[in-house]
C-alpha cells in the first residue's frame, strides 16, 4: 500500500480537482475552516480517490450509495479543526478504480480497503470509523471483524446485518420497504437510474432538498458529474448485486433473503463503542432495524432523529455533527 510519487500525485490530485470542481467551491463556502486536501491512495489492489482536512487523530467516512466523498464535505470541514478527517470515493465510486469483475465488489474485500486506507492514514493507532448507508454495511462489517484497530463506530441509517437478515427474511413493512434492491440489482438499473440526465437519482438523493434549500444546483451539478464517471454507477450497483442484498423476489421463498452480508451470522457481535445516528423518516429502512440492536452491541449509544430521513446527513448537518462530536469526546 503506497501513495503514488509526489509530482504525479499533485498533478493527478489538481487535475481531479479541477474537472470535478468539487473541491475548490466546497473550500471556498467554508472560509476559516480547514482546507480540502485531494488525494490518490492504492490500496488492496485499487486506487482509491480520498479528500482529508485537518491534522491529528483520524476519523474516517464512509459513504453510501449513490453518494460519494462529498456526502461528507460539512463533516470534513467540521471534524478537520482537530482530527485528520477522511473521506474516500469507496471502490467503483467517482473517481476511484472501478473493477470489471462482480466478486470485486464483496464485502471482504470492501473491508480490507478500508483496514488499509485506516493504516495508510493512522499507522498501528486506533480511529474513529463514521459511515453512512452502504458504507454502514461496511463500517459493520469492519467492526466485526478490527475491533482492535476502533476507537469509536458511528453508524448513520444503516442497518446492523444480524437484525436486517432477520427482517428481509420475516418482516412485510421491511420486505416491501427494500424492493428497490430487487430493481438495482438487475440488469435494468443503469438505464433506469440514468435515463433523463440521472433524474431518478437526482429525485432520490436530491429531489426535497432542492426544494427546501437543503441542496444546492452547485450540489446537483457534482452528484451528476460523479454519477457520470465512466462505470461509477454500475461501480455502485455492484454492491448490491455482488452481495445479493435485498428482500425475497416475487414467488421466493424468505430463505432467498440476503442480509447478512456473506458474514457468519454467529459471529456478529460488534466489541466497540458505537452510536447509531437515525432519521426515522427513512422511508427504505425502518426503524425496526433498531429493536433488538443492543444485542449485538453491547456498548451502544442510539440517538434518533425523529425529523429526519435517510439522507438525515444533509438535512440535519448540525445535529448529527453535535451528537457525533458529544460521542467521540
Amino acid at each position: 500500500m503506497v501513495t503514488d510519487s509526489k509530482n504525479a500525485g499533485l498533478r493527478c490530485g489538481l487535475a481531479a480537482a479541477l474537472l470535478a470542481g468539487l473541491i475548490l467551491p466546497a473550500a471556498a463556502s467554508n472560509k476559516g475552516k480547514p482546507m480540502l486536501k485531494d488525494d490518490y491512495v492504492k490500496v488492496n489492489g485499487v486506487r482509491l480517490h480520498v479528500v482529508s482536512a485537518g491534522k491529528g487523530p483520524l476519523i474516517l467516512f464512509l459513504h453510501g450509495f449513490p453518494e460519494f466523498w462529498y456526502e461528507w464535505k460539512d463533516q470534513l470541514a467540521e471534524f478537520g479543526k482537530d482530527h485528520l478527517a477522511v473521506a474516500p470515493d469507496m471502490r467503483g465510486y467517482n473517481l476511484s478504480d472501478k473493477p470489471a469483475e462482480l466478486d470485486q465488489y464483496r464485502i471482504n474485500l470492501l473491508v480490507e480497503d478500508v483496514r488499509q486506507l485506516a493504516d495508510h492514514f493512522s499507522h498501528q493507532k486506533k480511529f474513529v470509523l463514521v459511515a453512512h448507508d452502504w458504507g454502514g454495511a461496511v463500517a459493520w462489517a469492519f467492526a466485526i471483524a478490527h475491533p482492535e484497530m476502533l476507537a469509536k463506530l458511528v453508524i448513520v441509517n444503516a442497518p446492523h446485518p444480524g437484525v436486517f437478515g432477520r427482517l428481509l427474511a420475516s418482516d412485510p413493512a421491511q420486505q416491501q420497504a427494500s424492493q428497490y434492491m430487487l430493481m438495482f440489482r438487475s440488469p435494468q438499473a443503469e438505464q433506469t437510474l440514468s435515463s433523463d440526465n440521472y433524474a431518478n437519482l437526482v429525485n432520490i438523493v436530491l429531489g426535497a432538498g432542492l426544494k427546501n434549500g437543503v441542496f444546492t444546483e452547485d450540489d446537483k451539478q457534482a452528484y451528476i458529474k460523479a454519477w457520470s464517471q465512466p462505470g461509477a454507477l454500475t461501480g455502485g450497483l455492484n454492491y448490491y448485486r455482488a452481495n445479493e442484498v435485498g428482500p425475497p423476489a416475487a414467488g421466493q421463498d424468505a430463505s432467498a433473503a440476503r442480509g447478512n452480508f456473506a458474514l457468519d451470522p454467529n459471529a456478529l457481535t460488534v466489541k466497540v463503542p458505537t452510536l447509531v445516528i437515525w432519521g426515522e423518516k427513512d422511508t427504505a429502512l425502518l426503524t425496526g432495524n433498531l429493536d433488538g440492536l443492543d444485542k449485538f452491541v453491547p456498548e451502544l449509544t442510539i440517538k434518533r432523529i425523529p425529523d429526519g430521513t435517510h439522507w438525515v446527513i444533509h438535512e440535519k448537518r448540525d445535529e448529527v455533527n453535535a451528537g457525533i462530536r458529544a460521542f467521540i469526546r
